[in-house]
C-alpha cells in the first residue's frame, strides 16, 4: 500500500506543474548517448507522448551524429574537420540528408507512434520552415582569423512556424531533422542545438530543454548548477569556467533566451526520465538558465 501512495503523491506533486505548462509549447532537442541507446529511445518517446496527453506541446528537435559517421566510415569517405566542424562537401551533405531526413528522423516518428503518440517528420524543406545561407567560419589558429568556407555547413536565416502550428493544432508531435535550405533550394547542414534556439524562440516557446551527455552546468569546484541566470552564464563564458562543448549549448541556450523563451535547460539525457523530472520536480535533475 505505501508502494501506491507514494505513487499517488508524485501525482499530486507534478499536478501544479501540469496545470500551469498546459497548452504551452515545449522544444526538446534529443540527441547523442541517448539517441543510440535502444532503452533510452524508447522511454524518451513515452515522456514525449505523455507531455502530450496532459495538455503540453513538445517540439522535437534531433541530432545524428553518430549515425552519419558510422555510414560515411561504411563507405570510406573521408571527412576534413576545422576546429571540430565538419567540411561538408556535397558527397557528405547527400550522405547527411539521407541519415538525419530519411533514416534517424523517421525512426523516432515510428517509434514515439509505436508507443501510443501521433508524430510527423519534418527537415527544414518542409513548409519554408528552416531558411539558411552558407557558414563562413572563422579559424581559431589563423593570425587575424582566416575565414574557412564549410561547405554545405549552413546558418539560419529565418524560421517560419506555421507547418508546426498547423501540427499543434491537429494534435501532432512535430519531429524536426535540421537541415535547412535557401532562397536557390541548395541544402545546409545545420548544428542541431542551434535549430531547437531559433525554433524555440520563432514558436516563443516556454521552454527549451537541451538533452546532453552531462549532468548539466558545472562551477569550478563541478558542483552542478541548478539555476544560472544569462549575465552569470555569460561571466562564466569569459572566464573560462564555461568551456569546451558547453559553450555553444548555453550560447544556444541565451540565445533563446533573448528571443523570448521563457526558460532554457540542459539535462542529462543518459537518465531515464530526465525529462519529467526536470520538469514535474521542485529540484529538477539539470541546469536551468533564466
Amino acid at each position: 500500500m505505501e508502494e501506491y501512495i507514494e505513487k499517488a503523491n508524485v501525482l499530486i506533486e507534478s499536478l501544479p506543474y501540469i496545470k500551469e505548462f498546459y497548452n504551452k509549447v515545449f522544444v526538446v532537442k534529443f540527441g547523442g548517448n541517448a539517441m543510440s541507446d535502444e532503452n533510452l529511445n524508447r522511454e524518451f518517446a513515452r515522456d514525449i507522448v505523455l507531455l502530450k496527453y496532459i495538455g503540453i506541446n513538445p517540439v522535437i528537435v534531433h541530432g545524428g551524429g553518430p549515425q552519419i559517421e558510422e555510414l560515411l566510415a561504411r563507405l570510406e569517405i573521408e571527412t576534413k574537420f576545422v576546429d571540430g566542424l565538419r567540411v561538408t562537401d556535397a558527397k557528405t551533405m547527400e550522405i547527411v540528408e539521407m541519415v538525419l531526413v530519411g533514416k534517424v528522423n523517421k525512426e523516432m516518428v515510428a517509434l514515439i507512434n509505436s508507443v501510443g503518440g501521433d508524430a510527423v517528420g519534418l527537415s527544414g524543406k518542409d513548409g519554408g520552415l528552416i531558411m539558411a545561407k552558407k557558414m563562413m567560419h572563422k579559424k581559431s589558429s589563423a593570425v587575424g582569423g582566416e575565414m574557412i568556407d564549410m561547405g554545405l555547413i549552413g546558418e539560419i536565416t529565418e524560421v517560419n512556424p506555421k507547418i508546426i502550428h498547423i501540427l499543434d493544432a491537429n494534435k501532432f508531435i512535430p519531429v524536426i531533422a535540421p537541415i535547412g535550405t535557401d532562397k536557390d533550394g541548395n541544402t545546409y547542414n545545420i548544428n542541431a542545438d542551434t535549430v531547437a534556439s531559433a525554433i524555440a524562440s520563432a514558436l516563443q516557446a516556454e521552454k527549451l530543454l537541451l538533452l546532453t551527455n552531462v549532468s548539466g552546468v558545472l562551477d569550478k569546484n563541478g558542483k552542478l548548477l541548478s539555476t544560472l541566470n544569462k549575465e552569470s552564464a555569460l561571466r562564466m563564458i569569459k572566464s573560462g569556467e564555461i568551456n569546451g562543448g558547453m559553450i555553444p549549448k548555453v550560447n544556444c541556450c541565451i540565445d533563446a533566451l533573448k528571443g523570448g523563451v521563457k526558460k532554457a535547460h540542459i539535462i542529462d539525457g543518459r537518465i531515464v526520465h530526465a525529462l519529467l523530472i526536470e520538469i514535474f520536480t521542485k529540484t529538477g535533475i539539470g541546469t536551468q538558465l533564466i
